[in-house]
């Protein structure tokens, strides 16, 4: 169980959490599926990732405590939420009077890199198809599926099978087939295509700032660098950290802060200033598949904002997912897929182009709306940036008194 909030040093945080995506792999009964999954799952886990995994179960009376234990004999003298906790482990069994959505489990158990539900056919989830030869029962569903690759008029993304029947009807139509010791390659299909991308967030600290009068990363904020503040906020958001500046040798200093993630320096690529120059700095540094955007100056930068941003884009299979306010764009607290954006952002700058609006001309984007990002950041501001030191002053002046954002 985690606590709902915590103090970060950049302000005060709600404890963020990010949501978990999700796929559903099915098939009728003796398919398969468990002995299938066991096997994916301990693929998928030895490379890294973490798995959270639902079960659906037909029989409603299940139960999986042991009679004559202490937690039993709780539920059996009317106990309607049962949670047994020890130092490794925690399980909790709960009485319902519905059924739950397979979405709303889902959103119950974050931060897993993948979710890999068995069963829930009907859930909205992408479904990967399960056809033994062995089943009569997937036998006369393969005869189905292979009139027009649909199961009950809905298309698999994928399916696992060793009918060679279904594998072409699949590759007619575009569906990626499997065979049942495919362990190596249903995983990987899965990391690719579902599995969380590792996204890096970039702070663009720059360097002088006239209207400043110095280092806007540098000028002190509430007793500490604004950068330092910044990249408190951000950290829970990013598996990394960039901060891309012209004075590397004067953020130094940030390597000997603990900010809970890797942090790495980078120094402009291009001499002349420029938004689209700063972007493709920005997207050639990180080495992950997606990219967060922030600058040194906003003082309110969300993590909750990128986390639902980077979900969005990913659920989509967007290039980017950018907010849109009343003034326009805000392209510098948006998420970017890496791949999508640096061959399009480095020719734009070739043949001079400036303007950061031009590289959307080349992506499938997202544009969130001003409701999706109120509800993503429901303190506001997180587009608000300080440009003077009287600006700096007020928004010092406003947190002091009336308390940070989170």
């Amino acid at each position: 169980m985690r606590a709902a909030f915590g103090i970060s040093k950049g302000g005060f945080m709600r404890e963020l959490h990010r949501p978990s995506p999700a796929v559903s792999f099915v098939g009728r009964h003796n398919s398969g599926k468990t002995t299938l999954l066991e096997k994916v799952i301990a693929e998928l886990v030895s490379r890294g990732l973490n798995i959270g995994t639902i079960k659906h179960h037909g029989h409603p009376d299940f139960d999986i405590d042991i009679p004559g234990k202490d937690s039993f004999r709780h539920r059996a003298a009317g106990s309607v939420d049962s949670v047994i906790v020890s130092s490794g482990k925690i399980a909790r069994v709960t009485s319902l009077d519905r059924d739950l959505e397979c979405s709303e489990i889902v959103k119950c158990m974050p931060d897993h890199d993948l979710i890999i539900v068995e069963g829930y056919r009907k859930s909205g989830l992408d479904v990967i198809e399960l056809f033994r030869a062995a089943s009569d029962r997937d036998v006369a569903a393969a005869r189905e599926f292979c009139i027009d690759a649909t199961i009950g008029g809905v298309a698999p993304q994928a399916v696992v099978t060793d009918m060679p029947d279904v594998s072409a009807v699949s590759a007619a139509h575009g569906i990626p087939s499997f065979g049942f010791e495919d362990i190596d390659a249903i995983a990987t299909y899965l990391e690719n295509v579902y599995a969380r991308p590792k996204l890096t967030v970039v702070v663009q600290a720059g360097g002088e700032s006239r209207r400043m009068g110095q280092s806007k990363a540098l000028v002190g904020f509430l007793g500490e660098p604004m950068i330092t503040r910044i990249l408190h906020r951000i950290a829970p958001a990013a598996d990394e950290i960039v901060v891309t500046t012209n004075e590397p040798d004067r953020l130094a200093f940030l390597h000997d802060i603990d900010f809970g993630r890797p942090l790495r320096l980078a120094s402009d690529v291009y001499k002349e200033r420029g938004a689209l120059r700063g972007f493709c700095t920005a997207i050639a540094a990180a080495r992950t598949p997606l990219v967060a955007l922030v600058a040194c100056d906003m003082v309110y930068a969300s993590p909750s904002l990128i986390i639902a941003e980077a979900a969005t884009l990913h659920a989509e299979r967007k290039d980017a997912v950018v907010p849109v306010t009343r003034f326009g764009l805000e392209p510098f607290h948006a998420v970017y897929r890496k791949d999508a954006c640096l061959d399009a952002t480095r020719e734009l700058v070739e043949h001079g182009s400036v303007r950061m609006v031009d590289v959307f001309d080349r992506l499938d984007a997202r544009f969130y709306s001003r409701e999706e990002t109120r509800a993503a950041a429901p303190d506001g501001g997180c587009f608000i940036n300080v440009n003077t030191p009287d600006e700096l002053a007020h928004i010092e002046s406003s947190i002091l008194g009336d308390g940070d954002r989170g």
